[in-house]
């Protein structure tokens, strides 16, 4: 637990120099494994394992950090990045199926889901793609704040060539040419993987539908009880 502290403190001290506020942000990252875990045993779930609390404390005080100066994410209070980001990103890499040894996150943002899965999934090869300069370079101190094996690729994903054995949205801005972006970086017989709302499912499957043949398994809730859900496919 004082590795957790330690860490946080570091991170969080030179954002702001009022000290009841640094204090708070402090705090905050230290109760963070206990909440998470919560909310994950709530959406059944099992806890993270204790080696990755330090990892996680420590990717929310730089979210915090950042996001004090720049726009990262819209959901900018910490049980809201827990609830949403954390926990999301979290089921999201412990429902992909095994064999998947490189992922493309595309539109990553502020690593959602591509750094959980790095960080949860060591025995795949993440890339995170993101244009916007600014999240690129987050994306590039989140590596190497965490420690974990990742890419970025600071341009379109459209742009790769590369092909991948899983990619994953979430939150992109234009999901009629994102699904059909995603599908041309997909390796045969990959797993494309929507993070998204049971209302979007029929206009997803419509859009990858004109082009290509998926097969679609049931969606997996994000956490259970809300719209939230995980949308996997297999190519046929």
């Amino acid at each position: 637990m004082f590795v957790i502290l330690s860490k946080a403190k570091d991170l969080l001290l030179p954002l702001h120099t009022h000290t009841s506020h640094s204090h708070s942000l402090l705090s905050t990252c230290q109760k963070m494994p206990t909440r998470l875990n919560q909310l994950l045993e709530e959406s059944g779930s099992t806890p993270l394992p204790p080696d990755l609390h330090e990892k996680f404390a420590a990717y929310l005080a730089l979210l915090l950090k950042w996001n004090a100066k720049t726009n990262l994410t819209a959901i900018r209070d910490e049980e809201g990045i827990l609830s949403r980001h954390f926990l999301e990103s979290i089921l999201c890499a412990r429902a992909l199926p095994s064999g998947i040894t490189t992922l493309l996150d595309f539109g990553s943002g502020a690593g959602f889901p591509g750094l959980p899965i790095a960080l949860l999934r060591p025995d795949i090869a993440v890339t995170l793609a993101e244009s916007q300069n600014k999240k690129s370079a987050f994306l590039r101190e989140a590596i190497r704040t965490l420690g974990v094996t990742a890419a970025v690729h600071s341009a379109r994903a459209e742009t790769l060539t590369a092909r991948f054995d899983c990619v994953t949205l979430r939150a992109v801005d234009n999901m009629q040419q994102a699904i059909p972006a995603a599908l041309q970086l997909l390796a045969p017989k990959g797993t494309l993987a929507v993070l998204t709302t049971l209302d979007n499912i029929p206009m997803i499957q419509s859009l990858a539908a004109a082009t290509t043949s998926l097969q679609w398994l049931p969606p997996h809730p994000l956490p259970r009880g809300t719209n939230r859900i995980l949308l996997l496919s297999k190519s046929t």
